[in-house]
């Protein structure tokens, strides 16, 4: 028996994952593209602040999302938004009526969301929830200016070979086995499933390359697409022939930086277990 153990960092040598920021607001900093545009009817001098949040559901089903992001705002520009003003002040006093100590203390702060991870660079976003019909958990690329939610996990400074590796049938098959469960959905997790992934051991840069250039191909057929969710791209019944196609060539590109070929995920998966074993021996 193999026990797969919690780990705060990786078992290999790669970008390190993190959660997304974490409001902590009661609501205050949200909106909806409604209530976006409504706020900034009132208010138009506020847009600067306002940014896109990046959270699993509205990610996954092609919505939209915003937040008030009021990290390193002057005070002077604040005091002249006084409906932005109100937001923070009902933000203050939420935090500092709470029963945690935690939350109280961060009332000292009521300009910021309570957690804030956000990277300064491009990043790889996983949703951590995601429905188990799928074969592969749909990840994107965002750019610092996309605020990622705590509904994600977020992988900063990754590239095409990261992502390719991760939207693997590899990657999904150690998902399937590790991973926990929300209602049967996959419940991607840091510590269990990114951290404790075997990642290839010795892919030449050749190798390489290709997984980078099939995985820009799965995202260039996935804007072929601009009127479909990921939600309705990653649904079995009704992927498109052009991503299934750009799947199995990374498939292929992925399995050969692994050095074999597989016919099923029984193979994959004992052979996952044994460069785990090796890689934590």
């Amino acid at each position: 028996d193999i026990f797969v153990e919690n780990r705060r960092s990786s078992i290999c040598e790669v970008p390190e994952i993190v959660f997304g920021s974490m409001p902590n607001d009661g609501g205050n900093f949200l909106f909806t593209e409604q209530e976006k545009d409504q706020f900034l009817s009132i208010e138009s001098e506020a847009e600067p602040y306002i940014k896109e949040l990046i959270s699993a559901r509205e990610y996954l089903n092609g919505e939209k999302r915003y937040c008030l992001w009021l990290k390193d705002i002057e005070p002077s520009v604040l005091k002249k938004l006084p409906k932005v003003l109100e937001r923070v002040e009902n933000v203050k006093k939420l935090r500092s009526e709470s029963s945690r100590m935690e939350t109280q203390e961060l009332s000292k702060t009521p300009t910021l969301f309570g957690e804030i991870r956000q990277p300064d660079s491009r990043y790889i976003l996983i949703p951590r929830v995601s429905s188990e019909n799928r074969d592969y958990i749909p990840m994107g690329f965002f750019g610092s200016d996309k605020i990622a939610g705590d509904t994600c996990l977020l992988i900063p400074s990754a590239g095409y070979y990261h992502f390719g590796i991760l939207e693997s049938q590899m990657h999904m098959t150690w998902v399937r086995y590790v991973c926990g469960r929300l209602k049967g959905d996959y419940r991607y997790s840091n510590g269990l499933v990114y951290n404790n992934f075997p990642w290839p051991e010795n892919a030449t840069d050749d190798q390489k390359k290709k997984v980078e250039d099939c995985s820009q191909k799965v995202l260039g057929v996935r804007l072929q697409f601009p009127n479909s969710s990921l939600a309705d791209l990653y649904d079995p019944n009704t992927m498109p022939p052009e991503l299934v196609e750009a799947h199995n060539n990374l498939d292929r590109a992925v399995d050969a930086c692994y050095g074999k070929k597989f016919t099923n995920k029984e193979e994959r998966i004992e052979f996952l277990f044994k460069l785990y074993k090796m890689y934590t021996n």
